[in-house]
């Protein structure tokens, strides 16, 4: 560590912990700092913002319409600030428009039952009534092409029933310790009962679609809990199997009823569903990022990006992954607009489309503009809910460090509160869009919030909703961006050294740097 970064981390310690609050919202004498603050925090527009993007236009789902009226929508807000917002195809992608999901069990009894149609998922011409198999436990593939013919008019149920809806915590809190190991025993047991019963029939799993579609089932039937209390993860079906349907609708059942429809079908009981599943298929569709500029005075060649991808899953709306990364930067960008109209160098935000699919947007964004690489000061990416911001990583930009510790001493302990920074830090492979920019070595900045339940309720479930928004965390968020994208406009060109031993952040074991890559300029096959 060099004599730079010692003395900036220690002054960061200093101020970031040990000042009274009162006595330190603007630590330096900085005029910016403080109209940052004041804009920021007194008028925030973050809430408006928010409720526009989540309630009105919802979800973004890439290749559906809902996206191309986000994109609209954001490129006419940041235009209306004076930012300079262009909407950049990259590319394609299957296009699909969701319609009305509905699904009742009237057989052995009446219950309208916690449904939605997959991502991407065929619909139906009309009302399906049939009744429901279950995944058979066979030994082998002639086991499974005996079972197939069962599935003829009927729903198939081929998720994994849960022994329980009831969260661990809730054990742990209100059980034995016995209760909490037998039912942590049990799942266990269940998941590698489970994935032997998927290997012993002998089929890939895109081949076991088409073979349960090819037999004559009415549809499938899905469930992916997050273990917490009334969520269920909405993925695609082929995040699981590799492929989703082609001509039979899937359709996602919340751990409850899936419970329930299961535990009807395996006991011979009767189930029979009712199913309205609409939705339209269509040809390929354009892709785009939303880029909003702010351009460089003095060096207008060197850039400032704030990066949040836009798209979502569209089970919910789309609400803390990643609505809240995209409110921050472009309430960010219109805080700068009004207090900082004229920065140093380019200040860009990045609504990124198709993260969910892998990186999509970003990647082809670098992969497009080498001069923004090459003339990369700073990238900050938030993506990870609507805590506020708790962790910042240098990424394994050696002398970045200094740079970050530097900029947050600078910023009020208000809004910094407890944020843990991470020297030099490892570079990301992937998770997120920070990862497009760090494996050219470029400085990145990875802004990770408090957890505020996101992993358990509502990263990627019906859950992920307006109401989750914690506004004060929010608004928190997008003022500490903004001031670090003046200060980092304004500072000295930052360092691209780069760690000379990479760490894998999950596992601690040695590691190489990232490759970039480009991202997919039309639907990947696991998609198709």
């Amino acid at each position: 560590m060099n004599t730079r970064t010692s003395a900036v981390l220690g002054l960061a310690s200093v101020l970031l912990s040990a000042v009274p609050a009162a006595a330190q919202n603007f630590p330096t004498d900085d005029a910016v700092i403080e109209a940052i603050w004041n804009e920021g925090m007194e008028n925030s527009q973050a809430w408006t913002i928010g409720q526009a993007m989540l309630d009105s236009i919802g979800p973004r789902l890439t290749g559906t319409p809902a996206v191309d009226r986000a994109n609209e929508w954001a490129q006419t807000v940041m235009s209306g600030w004076g930012v300079e917002a262009r909407i950049e195809n990259y590319g394609t992608w299957k296009g699909w428009e969701r319609g009305v999901t509905h699904v009742d069990l009237l057989e052995p009894r009446v219950r309208t039952l916690e449904a939605t149609l997959m991502a991407w998922s065929p619909g139906a011409d009309g009302t399906l009534e049939g009744g429901v198999v279950t995944f058979p436990k066979v030994e082998d593939a002639a086991g499974f092409d005996a079972w197939l013919p069962s599935v003829e008019g009927n729903f198939v149920a081929l998720a994994m029933p849960q022994p329980s809806c009831r969260p661990l915590s809730s054990y742990e809190e209100h059980g034995t310790e016995a209760q909490v190991e037998a039912v942590r025993e049990k799942r266990r047991a269940m998941r590698v009962a489970w994935n032997e019963r998927l290997e012993g029939i002998g089929y890939e799993r895109a081949d076991l679609i088409a073979a349960i579609e090819g037999a004559g089932a009415l549809g499938v039937l899905w469930s992916d809990w997050t273990g917490g209390w009334g969520s269920r993860r909405v993925f695609a079906l082929n995040t699981v199997f590799g492929a989703a349907t082609t001509t039979i609708p899937a359709v996602d059942l919340s751990c409850e009823d899936y419970g329930l429809v299961w535990r009807l079908a395996s006991m011979d009981q009767g189930p029979k569903l009712r199913v309205v599943a609409e939705s339209t298929m269509m040809d390929d569709v354009p892709v785009a990022n939303v880029i909003g500029e702010i351009r460089g005075s003095e060096l207008p060649n060197e850039y400032v990006v704030l990066s949040a991808h836009f798209d979502s899953w569209d089970g919910g709306s789309g609400a803390t992954d990643n609505g809240t990364g995209s409110i921050v930067m472009m309430e960010a960008m219109r805080i700068l607009s009004e207090v900082y109209p004229n920065p140093k160098r380019t200040i860009l935000v990045g609504l990124w489309a198709s993260e969910e699919q892998g990186l999509n947007g970003s990647r082809a964004f670098v992969f497009d503009h080498p001069e923004v690489i090459e003339g990369l000061q700073a990238a900050f990416n938030q993506d990870n809910g609507t805590g506020q911001i708790a962790r910042a990583s240098a990424m394994g930009i050696v002398s970045a460090s200094a740079n970050l510790a530097d900029w947050m001493s600078r910023v009020p302990r208000d809004i910094t509160g407890k944020i843990d920074l991470s020297f030099p830090g490892s570079p990301s492979g992937g998770g997120s869009d920070h990862a497009s920019f760090i494996c050219s070595g470029a400085p990145t900045f990875g802004l990770g919030s408090s957890s505020w339940d996101y992993f358990g309720y509502t990263w990627h479930t019906n859950l992920d909703t307006f109401d989750k928004i914690v506004w004060d965390n929010v608004q928190n968020n997008a003022t500490l961006v903004a001031m670090l994208a003046y200060l980092a406009s304004e500072d000295e060109r930052v360092s691209r050294d780069v760690r000379a031993s990479v760490v894998n952040f999950r596992t601690g074991e040695p590691a190489e740097w990232p490759t970039c890559e480009d991202g997919a300029r039309e639907t990947t096959a696991r998609y198709r």
